[in-house]
């Protein structure tokens, strides 16, 4: 009930907003940086480089925070509120806010959602064949975020003409930085022998990754961490890790580790042993501390943790 009344308030914030503002979309002023909001920390990142001086980016979830389960505040309300432009993931992500964005979208406030700059042909599907749930976690391509960066340089453009050919070369800039990320994870993951190219994390969040890549991906739960995983989820994985005799799991920075280490206990009382390899950003970027407060450096930190982890499972079990 407490949920249901938190959306409720929330609803009716956002209605009295739109009763009392008959502002629609308007183009920027002199040297005034358009106010984008962005959702999540991978979203914020990417305006930020294809925008350049030309905006000023608010995210509305820090490093740490799950995107599935957030739930928005009264101040995140008026923060879109001030926007300029609102960009999302889509794909319901952020499954809280679907029904503010709808208001903000009716009210003609510019929104960008990051799913629509690939083709739908890029996106996986979850729930088996005939499914119509696709899984969200699209920045795990690195040539979806490409596709990305194109897209959001194309709105600017559109939101800000007289701009645009700087949109276009940040992108193409940011564009070349993406390409030799993607280099450095093929050249790193050819450290890995075939045979050990399971990645096992705490939920389904690294699909598109392993399709790029070439790995095998498992999550305990599954694409939204809203779904627990029961002791028969763990019960089953635990045989398939001890069948193929993995000894590396990974936790993730946006989700608890509770079950991990349930899944670690069950295949060690299998005879298998399992150890905790270290921890991956999925839903959210880390922050200046650990070095992975951008999309590439957190991706770097993903490949430098999953194939160091696995290069040394290899060696032990030599």
């Amino acid at each position: 009930m407490k949920r249901k009344w938190i959306g409720f308030t929330i609803l009716m914030s956002i209605l009295m907003l739109a009763a009392c503002s008959n502002e629609t979309a308007t183009t920027p002023e002199g040297d005034e940086p358009i106010n984008v909001v962005a959702t999540t920390t991978m979203i914020a990142d990417l305006v930020e480089n294809i925008g350049g001086e030309y905006v000023a980016v608010t995210g509305l979830m820090g490093p740490g925070i799950d995107p599935h389960t957030y739930q928005p505040s009264a101040s995140d309300v008026y923060t879109m509120d001030e926007a300029d432009m609102i960009v999302y993931n889509g794909l319901h992500l952020e499954s809280q806010f679907i029904e503010m964005f709808e208001q903000f979208e009716s009210r003609g406030v510019p929104t960008t959602v990051i799913a629509d700059g690939m083709p739908s042909s890029a996106y996986k599907t979850v729930g088996g064949e005939g499914s119509t749930e696709y899984d969200p976690h699209i920045w795990f391509s690195v040539n979806n975020w490409i596709n990305a960066s194109e897209y959001v340089a194309e709105q600017l453009a559109e939101y800000d003409p007289e701009h645009a050919d700087d949109y276009e070369a940040n992108a193409q800039a940011y564009i070349e930085e993406l390409s030799a990320l993607a280099d450095y994870i093929e050249t790193r993951i050819e450290e890995v022998p075939e045979s050990s190219r399971y990645l096992v994390t705490a939920h389904d969040a690294f699909q598109y990754f392993g399709e790029e890549f070439n790995f095998e991906v498992v999550g305990l739960q599954g694409v939204n961490t809203q779904t627990e995983a029961g002791t028969g989820d763990i019960s089953g994985l635990a045989d398939f890790i001890a069948n193929q005799k993995i000894s590396a799991v990974f936790v993730e920075s946006s989700v608890s580790s509770r079950n991990i280490e349930a899944l670690i206990e069950a295949v060690n009382s299998r005879g298998q042993e399992l150890s905790n390899a270290g921890e991956l950003y999925s839903d959210a970027l880390g922050d200046e501390a650990h070095d992975t407060e951008t999309y590439i450096k957190m991706y770097r930190s993903n490949i430098d943790t999953i194939v160091d982890a696995l290069n040394g499972s290899q060696d032990n079990k030599h």
